[in-house]
Formats: structure tokens, sequence, C-alpha cells
């Protein structure tokens, strides 16, 4: 392909194509798809939930913002080996087929979070505590580089070809649930022990449950097969075929147009699930159960409103949504964060509730955008290169961020005009660059 071909329109479109029979695999892999990316955020968010726990017992400090700022340092840099984790995976993924990469990364991810379950702290071994857990996520890291691209990828090649964004963002909005599953089960483990048996040893019950999750849906994805359209491409591929070097020849606008629209869209997620819940027990002086519970609903409106942004997406377009979405999240971001920072727990959950609208707005266009853009051949390698750079660059390093400008600043709802600016610039992007709508493209 050449780089003409690489940015023009690929047909026919949706609109030109007859209504597909949903069929026994189809359904298969949407729920493998969707239960792989609950597993990959149950793991993650664990992390971010219990924050609070991780600074006291891996990073003691007699100043607990210092503490919580290595702790969200810790997370941030499980996203900086996910981009070689995309790469890695994503080219064994387009070589040797979907469903064989994500066994391989969901046991993988299963088997890091439990091990943090069974990690001794700083008081037990000193400095082995925290070189300990980054190894760990590390590991998570690099395995969800790519499994957050592998499962979408999947489900998008067996999806019907109108109903792409429904089922784009049925399988991300599993991505919310794990913090409300998680939410709920400290919640009820905080409320049903002291203070100390829970420090000790209850936050280390919901970790070991990660491996048996992983098994449970590896177990389902073995019932799946490879779609038509990857066998169809495997079978144009010649033994010199390297989706690495296809992917940086002819995908590199694309990608980079990937990086910001994905960039903003994992900022705000992880400032949602990952830093929230900190966030409002630090700076909102609420408590953690009323932390929990706030976050929890917002993100159970955020997993029902999602795949409704997706439909939408399937019959306007991808471009309005990302154009609409990030508008809307420049508008809201500031007072949404004021409202998360007040002090009161019915306007802390408003102000979640309303950086949620913005986002699922958002991302009715972007979740199916980021491999609707590229080609079969190197789908899962362009998309994970780029989607995992977005994530780490803008994602990643979100609650470090927003804890740093809080500290520096003294202003409690700070991180809203940094959500506010990213949005803008995105705005700006879309609006005024070649992103191109890819609704209905067949690839």
């Amino acid at each position: 392909m050449t780089t003409t071909e690489a940015t023009a329109p690929i047909s026919p479109t949706a609109e030109t194509a007859p209504p597909e029979k949903i069929t026994g695999l189809q359904k298969k892999v949407l729920l493998g798809g969707s239960i792989g990316q609950f597993i990959e955020f149950y793991d993650f968010t664990l992390y971010g939930l219990t924050a609070v726990i991780f600074s006291q017992l891996f990073f003691p400090s007699s100043d607990p913002i210092l503490a919580l700022l290595a702790t969200f340092a810790t997370f941030g840099v499980a996203f900086v080996v996910r981009p070689l984790g995309g790469l890695f995976f994503g080219a064994l993924g387009d070589r040797i087929g979907r469903r064989k990469v994500l066994a391989i990364t969901l046991l993988a991810i299963g088997t890091a979070t439990a091990a943090m379950g069974l990690l001794p702290t700083f008081d037990q071994i000193g400095f082995w505590a925290p070189l300990l857990l980054l190894l760990l996520r590390l590991v998570q890291g690099f395995s969800a580089g790519g499994e957050s691209v592998g499962a979408p990828s999947f489900v998008f090649e067996h999806a019907p070809i109108d109903r792409r964004g429904l089922w784009l963002n049925l399988t991300i909005a599993a991505t919310a649930l794990p913090s409300v599953f998680a939410g709920t089960m400290i919640l009820i483990l905080s409320h049903s022990m002291s203070d100390e048996s829970f420090t000790a040893w209850g936050w280390r019950l919901p970790f070991l449950l990660a491996l048996p999750l992983a098994l449970f849906g590896v177990w389902i994805r073995s019932k799946t097969s490879e779609s038509k359209s990857f066998t169809d491409a495997q079978a144009t591929k010649t033994k010199e075929f390297s989706p690495i070097k296809e992917t940086f020849r002819e995908n590199k606008l694309r990608m980079v147009q990937v990086i910001f629209v994905m960039g903003l869209t994992a900022m705000g997620f992880y400032f949602l699930s990952a830093y929230f819940v900190a966030y409002v027990q630090t700076t909102g002086n609420l408590s953690r159960e009323q932390s929990l519970v706030a976050n929890a609903a917002a993100l159970a409106l955020y997993a029902v409103l999602l795949p409704i942004g997706g439909r939408l997406g399937d019959r306007v377009g991808r471009k309005p949504m990302l154009i609409a979405g990030s508008a809307a999240i420049a508008i809201l971001a500031v007072p949404s964060f004021m409202l998360v920072t007040s002090g009161s727990l019915p306007l802390a959950l408003l102000g979640q509730m309303l950086f949620v609208i913005p986002l699922c707005i958002y991302g009715g266009g972007c979740y199916t955008f980021f491999v609707e853009i590229f080609t079969t051949r190197t789908r899962f390698t362009s998309a994970a290169v780029s989607y995992n750079l977005g994530y780490a660059i803008f994602g990643g390093t979100a609650p470090l961020v927003g804890t740093a400008l809080v500290s520096s600043s003294g202003v409690a709802f700070a991180p809203g005009f940094y959500m506010a600016g990213a949005a803008v610039i995105v705005f700006l992007l879309v609006t005024l660059t070649k992103v191109p709508e890819t609704r209905g493209r067949l690839g």
C-alpha cells in the first residue's frame, strides 16, 4: 500500500454492505473480549483504589504527599513499557493471530497481580518491597500493552459493520466495571474488619482473586476463533512480511493522530478510575468509604453511557463524536474538579458524574476510531503502538501530574485546568487537521 492509499478513504462502507446476522461465534468473541478487558482493568484498577495503603506500606515517609507521589510514580512506570508490550504483542498478533496472543497477555497480567497480593512490605524486607512492586507493575504494563488493543481488535474484526461502535464500546465499558466490583469488595472488606486488619492483610484478598479470573477469561477465549478478515489478510502475506516495518512505513500519520485522540480519553479515564478515590480522600477530605461509593457510582454511569455513545457514533460518525466530546470536556473539566474537591459527598458524586458525561460522548468516537483507522494486515501492531503511547504519555502520568499540580499550586481543582487544556488541543487537532471519518470502513 502506498502512502496515498494509506490516507485515502477505504471502501465499500457500511451503507453499501448488506445487514449481517449475528452468529454464536460473534457473541462468544464479544463476551471473551469484554471479560478480558474487565480482568485487565481489574488488575490495574486495584492499584489505584489501594494507592493510599500502598503509600503507607511500600513507600513510608513523614510526608504523606511524597509517599503518594512515589506510589503514583510506580503506577505510571507500568505505562512506560506498555508501548514496548504493544509493539511486541502487536507484531506477534499480526503474525500468528489475536487469540493466541490474548491468552498469553491475560495470564501474565493475572499472575503479576496475584503476586502483588503476596508481597512483603517495606517494614519486612526494606527497599526490596518497592522494587518487587515496581517489577510486577512492569510485567502488568508490558502484558497490558498487548491485551488492551488485542481484545478490541479481535472484537472489531468480528463485529457487524453497522454496530462496530456499539460492540467496541460494550467491550470498553467492561473496563469501568472493575472499579465498581473492586471498589465494592474493598468497601465490604474495610467495613467487616478493623483498620489494622485491613491494612495488614485484608487489602491483599482482591489481588489474589486476579489469577482465577484470568484463567476463566482464557477458558472463554479458547471457545473462539480468528475472524474471516484476519484469515483473508493472512493469505496475502509473504514470508518477508514484517508487521513492524509495514506499520511505520504506511501508518505514521495515523498513529500520531491516534496517540493524541486516545491520549485524551486515557487521561480522563485514569483520573476517574485511578486518581479520584485517593484525590477525594486527600484533597476533598472525605473518608475512604465515601470516596469508594462516589467513584463506584460514577464508573457505573460510565459503563451505562459508553455503549450509548458508541451506538450514536455508529449513526452520526466517529469524527462528530470526537469534536463534540472534546469540546464538552474542555468546558466541564474545571467545574467537575471543583465539585469533586468540595468536601461534600453529594457534590463530589455530582462532579464525577458531570465528568463522565463528556468522556462518554468522546468515547462514542475514539474507541472505534483507533482500530477502524488501520487495515487488518497491521491493525494490531499499529493500534497497539499508538494507543499505548497515548496511554503512557497522558494516561499513566495523570494521577502523578494531578497530585503534583495540587501540591505545587495549592489549588485543589488544578488538575481540571490540565484536563481542559488537553481537550482544547485535541479539539483543534480533530477540527483543523486531516483526521479522517472512519465509520463503516472495510479494511
